[in-house]
């Protein structure tokens, strides 16, 4: 038996149901807020990843899935969707008619991490972006709908972090702090991080290792050496969530792990997951378009994974479950053919029937439908296609009514609707 690639997941019904609600409420407020969908490949070339992730992080040096086409060429499976759009914004040069635009995306994502609860190799995000606007509210405006996201989710145990990265001015007397403290630290350092320290030093700050974690706990912070102009972007981003009665947590450890956030950072955290704590993240990256060869226009983002959002949104709801609205009970085939024809026309209506083509006894259709949670339960057969008429069954009440033959795809619909809108 063939079974899963190792750190690869389908998603099964009963489960995906759950997914095609978050994905609608996740829609619904991206559009309210004036967001438009974009659907990006899943590969690109590898060249994109390294120049805007960043050669020394994890994702680039250890995770991607790289390999090269029949010609040579380095091609990547996508790690994240924010380069891509970031390519995308530029080849079609979606800037030329407004350059302030808002992007949203949902799909997936492929990094061969080790697979854990929560962490998948193929692993699904929701992602959002804004261009073309300097002010540290289009920030605040993100982390806003993070939140209330949350909250039509029905997630109670989430909470803001924030912090500032700084910029390209204020950063290099930051490093200099932070690689002194390292070397002082140097010995309780992962291999890895040794390394970093001289070539990138925040990236030890986004380092998982235990060791490391604890070996960093009183590194300097970013926020003590930011320029006027870091420090009033912050100012007006921790004034503005305070406004809105959206509650935060400086965060002085926070980084990102990717190279080409700037400034604001922030991530949705929650204590239900265990280890898995970051739930979404995001930032400024101002930039990254002329980067990767745009005009100089800043943006900012964050991503949500999907994965992680499901399994705690499982946590505090039932998963739905798709029932029909009918089930229909044949009895032999005259009476299947009739009732696939029924089935057909009612589907076109949104009215959902099952019904069983195998010739099996009344007993044995009425425990399937009874199984399926289907409300009601039409009988059809020889005794009731002579009397011109159907038996329809209420599965609660147990009370069955005759319905004519004639006309009965519409008398159906009548009654299913008016079911369904008593309930709601």
């Amino acid at each position: 038996m063939i079974q899963l690639i190792r750190g690869f997941k389908d998603i099964l019904p009963g489960e995906v149901e759950l997914w095609q609600k978050i994905e609608r409420i996740a829609r619904e407020l991206f559009e309210d807020f004036g967001f438009n969908e974009i659907r990006i490949p899943i590969m690109e070339r590898t060249e994109l990843f390294k120049r805007s992730i960043g050669e020394d992080t994890d994702i680039v040096e250890k995770e991607m899935y790289t390999f090269p086409d029949r010609k040579g060429e380095l091609v990547t499976l996508r790690p994240e969707a924010t380069a891509s759009i970031c390519r995308a914004y530029i080849q079609h040069k979606l800037y030329s008619p407004d350059p302030a635009q808002k992007f949203y995306m949902i799909g997936p994502m492929f990094r061969r991490e080790r697979p854990q609860k929560g962490r998948y190799r193929q692993f699904y995000q929701i992602d959002a972006e804004i261009f073309g606007v300097q002010s540290g509210l289009v920030d605040v405006q993100l982390i806003f709908l993070l939140v209330t996201l949350c909250k039509r989710l029905d997630l109670k145990d989430v909470g803001a972090h924030i912090n500032s990265l700084g910029c390209p001015a204020c950063r290099p007397q930051f490093k200099a702090a932070l690689t002194d403290f390292l070397v002082s630290v140097g010995d309780k350092l992962c291999p890895d991080c040794v390394r970093r320290r001289d070539r990138n030093p925040l990236r030890v700050l986004d380092c998982k290792v235990p060791s490391c974690r604890e070996a960093i706990t009183g590194a300097p912070s970013l926020l003590d050496h930011l320029c006027d102009g870091c420090r009033s972007d912050f100012d007006l981003v921790m004034e503005s969530l305070t406004k809105l009665d959206v509650p935060f947590v400086i965060d002085k450890q926070l980084v990102r792990g990717l190279d080409y956030y700037t400034r604001t950072a922030f991530e949705i955290q929650t204590t239900s997951l265990g280890a898995q704590s970051a739930v979404a993240g995001g930032g400024r990256y101002d930039n990254l378009v002329k980067e990767l060869g745009g005009p100089d226009i800043p943006a900012t983002g964050f991503a949500i994974g999907f994965d992680r959002l499901a399994e705690l949104v499982a946590l505090n709801a039932p998963q739905p479950v798709q029932q029909p609205d009918l089930f229909v009970a044949a009895l032999g085939a005259k009476s299947q053919t009739l009732a696939f024809e029924w089935i057909c026309k009612l589907g076109l209506d949104g009215i959902r029937v099952e019904t069983d083509l195998a010739d099996k006894s009344l007993k044995s259709q009425m425990k399937r439908a009874n199984r399926l949670g289907a409300p009601y339960v039409l009988i059809l057969g020889e005794n009731e296609l002579e009397a011109g008429e159907a038996v329809l069954r209420n599965m609660r009440t147990k009370d069955q009514t005759s319905m004519s033959l004639e006309n009965i795809v519409d008398d159906i619909k009548f009654q299913i609707k008016g079911t369904k809108s008593q309930l709601g």
